[in-house]
C-alpha cells in the first residue's frame, strides 16, 4: 500500500515525463517546419543535394566590341569553334544551320532546313554538330567540315536549346528540365531541374557550357540564368536589360537569345532574334 508521499512522488514523476514528452513533440513539430520549409535541389539521381545559395548574385555587362548580324536571322542557337561563329536559325521556310565571319558577319556556309521544320539550337562537339527542331521533335547530326547531314534522330519533347559538357549533350524544352543526352548513342541519360530561390526556372532557351556553368537565356526576357551543372541551383543572373539601343529595339527585333563562348580567347558573345548586331561582353558583378 502506497502512503501519501509516495502518491505526491508518482504525480510529480508524471509530471516530469509527461513534461519530457511535450518538450520533445515541440523540438520535433519544429525540427520538422524547418526542413519542410527549406528550399533543397534534386540532382540527376532524385536524391537531395545541397540548399540553393540564400542570396543569387546579379551581373551586369561591358561591351567590348560590336559586330554585324544578319537581321534576317531569326537566331535559335550560336556556337563558337574553329575561330567561326555557327548559328541556327527558326522558322518553317527559313530555317538553316550557317558558319559565320565573326567580324563581319558574313555567311560562309548554310545548309537550309527543308520547309517543314522549324530550326532551334545547336552546338559544335568535336568533329559534329547537332541541331534540335522546335516541334518537330527531330534533331540532326552534321558533319562540321562539309555540312553534310550524317543523321537524324528523335526526342520526346520540344527541343529548345542544346550545348554540350565535353561529355554530354545538354538540351532545354522551354520547362524548367535540362536533357543529357549520350552523344553517341543520342539517347537520355539523365534530367535536371533547375531553381532559384523562389522555385523552379522556366523558359530555359538557348544554352551554352561556360567554364563549367551552363549559362541559359530565360524566354522571353532579357536575363541570362548561370546554373550549377551538379544541382541545377541557378548560382547567379545576367541582366542584358539595354544592350540595343532605343532605335534598335523599336525596329523589328525579337528576344535576346543567342549565347557563345570561345575558350581560347575567353571571349562571351551574345545577340538576339533579328538583332542587327552580336555583341562582344564582359559581365560585370552589380
Amino acid at each position: 500500500m502506497k502512503t501519501p508521499d509516495s502518491r505526491i512522488e508518482g504525480n510529480a514523476s508524471i509530471f516530469r515525463s509527461s513534461r519530457k514528452i511535450h518538450t520533445l513533440r515541440a523540438l520535433f513539430l519544429l525540427s520538422f517546419l524547418i526542413f519542410s520549409t527549406s528550399p533543397s535541389v534534386y540532382a540527376e539521381n532524385g536524391k537531395p543535394s545541397r540548399s540553393l545559395p540564400v542570396s543569387i548574385p546579379v551581373y551586369g555587362y561591358r561591351i567590348v566590341q560590336v559586330y554585324p548580324h544578319d537581321r534576317g536571322a531569326y537566331t535559335q542557337g550560336l556556337a563558337f569553334a574553329g575561330g567561326y561563329l555557327y548559328e541556327g536559325t527558326g522558322r518553317e521556310g527559313q530555317s538553316s544551320l550557317r558558319r559565320l565571319e565573326v567580324k563581319t558577319g558574313r555567311i560562309l556556309q548554310e545548309y537550309p532546313l527543308e520547309n517543314r521544320y522549324f530550326g532551334e539550337g545547336i552546338t559544335v562537339f568535336r568533329d559534329r554538330i547537332f541541331q534540335l527542331t522546335w516541334r518537330n521533335r527531330a534533331g540532326f547530326v552534321y558533319d562540321r567540315a562539309g555540312f553534310r547531314r550524317l543523321q537524324t534522330f528523335r526526342y520526346d519533347h520540344e527541343g529548345w536549346g542544346i550545348t554540350h559538357d565535353g561529355r554530354r549533350l545538354i538540351v532545354s524544352d522551354g520547362s524548367a528540365t535540362l536533357h543529357f543526352l549520350d552523344p553517341q548513342s543520342l539517347q537520355e541519360v539523365g534530367s535536371l531541374q533547375v531553381r532559384d530561390e523562389s522555385g523552379s526556372v522556366t523558359g530555359l532557351n538557348e544554352l551554352e557550357y561556360v567554364r563549367g556553368t551552363i549559362y541559359a537565356n530565360i524566354w522571353p526576357t532579357d536575363r541570362i540564368a548561370m546554373i550549377n551543372p551538379r544541382t541545377g541551383s541557378v548560382t547567379g543572373w545576367v541582366d542584358m536589360t539595354g544592350l540595343l539601343t532605343a532605335f534598335d529595339a523599336r525596329s523589328g527585333v525579337d528576344v535576346l537569345n543567342g549565347i557563345a563562348y570561345d575558350p581560347v580567347g575567353d571571349r562571351l558573345f551574345v545577340t538576339g532574334k533579328l538583332w542587327p548586331h552580336l555583341f562582344e561582353i564582359k559581365l560585370v558583378k552589380k
